[in-house]
């Protein structure tokens, strides 16, 4: 009996322990007592704090913030309604860094366009002083290739609205969900542009407005209230932690996520799942005891804005000597596939780290890995890179919208991405293969 009550008390402590998923617990923390997190904001210095104090209770070593400024941009009211031929108000939302109309609106006539192709190719004189509606078709993809290619009409199309004349530009959001949540994101203004209020209708309300174009041969009238502004330079910073390994000439292993987020959910899927995946993959890999390279976690800032964190860290780091560099930034959901950027000599740790990936229901693909946004500049630069792909099928479902938030992240897919960046790290930061390239690679 004394044995089964000793066998008893320690079950509990046991089954804790089994159930602990720190990637879920950090995101739940990050999500919960910080929330939104856009860039140079008073709610992203919160996130860097919380950050720093959540990377010291776990153990990590030399966290440090590293500063920097950026052009602030924040948010203000948002409003639109189609007022002929018929009556709908809209579900919109401003694009990040887009311009504002009168503090009282404007009201307009809608041209729409079918295609970014089919704007670029309409006459400017069908622009100039319209609010120019652009769609799209994009789908769901596994890979989210088709957020490149249609991305592109959130990403420059303001600008060249801008410099054709137009009055607004509304595009239909970039996602694939049927919602009226639509999705912001940001957009870019080349030197001497003006920028103009640039917004992102829902879907339905996308379709709805698409449908009126092709069924009435009235014109479309429009009135719209976007009142977001630049706050001027403004501090963001990135936040780094290390677990220090016992050769330090072997190189780092960058391991990054983005601590931002935008302002409309809690950024749980873009980014703090990935903060949490990569943070408890780095810590399982050092449970397991010394590992020859030091693993470097970067929580970067001012991702979402133009990755600005990236681009400080490339700059104060790009002459470190770096082994490895991966991102976690496309969500919670489950890793379908690793591909790999390593040099020749690295052949070995490449076929290990896809056997044990492959023991996981993991395949190997046959593309070149590019890391993520706030890595890319290290691996332009030469830095070896390894990508593990998660499942990108609903990922734009969520993208940029209020319904990023903590209940859209499967605890089960976090344990399956934590276990396979643990497996491929802890073969990294131990493999005895220089993870260098040389001239002509």
């Amino acid at each position: 009996m004394k044995k089964l009550l000793i066998l008893a008390a320690l079950l509990p402590a046991a089954t804790s322990a089994q159930d602990k998923n720190l990637a879920y617990e950090i995101t739940a923390g990050l999500t919960t007592e910080v929330g939104q997190r856009l860039a140079g904001t008073e709610q992203e210095a919160k996130a860097r704090a919380w950050a720093t104090q959540k990377l010291k209770a776990l153990g990590f070593q030399n966290i440090r913030i590293e500063p920097f400024e950026m052009k602030g941009w924040i948010r203000g009211e948002e409003k639109a309604e189609i007022t002929a031929p018929y009556t709908h108000k809209i579900a919109i939302t401003a694009l990040g860094h887009s311009g504002a109309t009168p503090t009282n609106g404007l009201t307009g006539t809608v041209v729409v366009y079918p295609t970014y192709a089919d704007f670029l190719a309409a006459p400017e004189a069908a622009i100039n002083g319209k609010i120019v509606y652009v769609g799209h078709a994009m789908g769901r993809t596994q890979d989210g290739s088709s957020y490149g290619v249609f991305g592109r009409v959130r990403r420059e199309g303001p600008a060249v609205a801008a410099k054709r004349g137009a009055a607004a530009f509304l595009i239909r959001s970039i996602g694939t969900d049927d919602h009226r949540t639509p999705h912001t994101g940001v957009t870019s203004w080349p030197d001497g542009v003006t920028p103009l209020a640039a917004a992102a209708l829902s879907n339905p309300d996308a379709d709805n407005l698409e449908r009126i174009a092709r069924t009435s041969s009235s014109p479309i009238k429009m009135s719209l209230t976007l009142t977001p502004k630049f706050t001027g330079p403004q501090q963001s910073g990135n936040v780094l932690a290390e677990l220090p390994g016992t050769d330090p000439a072997a190189g780092i292993v960058l391991v990054a996520c983005h601590l931002d987020s935008w302002d409309l959910g809690t950024g749980a899927v873009d980014d703090a799942a990935g903060c949490g995946i990569v943070t408890d993959a780095a810590l399982s890999v050092a449970a397991k005891g010394k590992h020859r390279r030091t693993i470097r976690v970067l929580w970067a800032g001012s991702e979402e804005v133009g990755v600005f964190g990236g681009e400080a860290y490339f700059k104060a780091h790009k002459d470190e000597p770096h082994a490895l560099a991966a991102e976690s930034d496309f969500g919670a959901d489950r890793i379908w596939q690793v591909n790999f950027r390593l040099p020749e000599p690295a052949a070995p740790l490449r076929a290990r780290i896809s056997e044990a990936l492959a023991a996981q229901g993991i395949g190997t693909g046959r593309g070149v890995a590019g890391g993520g946004a706030d890595v890319g500049q290290m691996i332009a630069a030469g830095t070896p890179a390894i990508d593990l792909n998660q499942d990108g099928t609903r990922y734009f479902d969520l993208h940029h919208t209020a319904d990023d938030t903590l209940d859209k992240v499967d605890p089960a897919s976090l344990r399956q991405n934590v276990k396979a960046w643990s497996s491929m790290l802890d073969l990294v930061a131990n493999a005895p293969e220089p993870l260098i390239f040389t001239d002509g690679q």
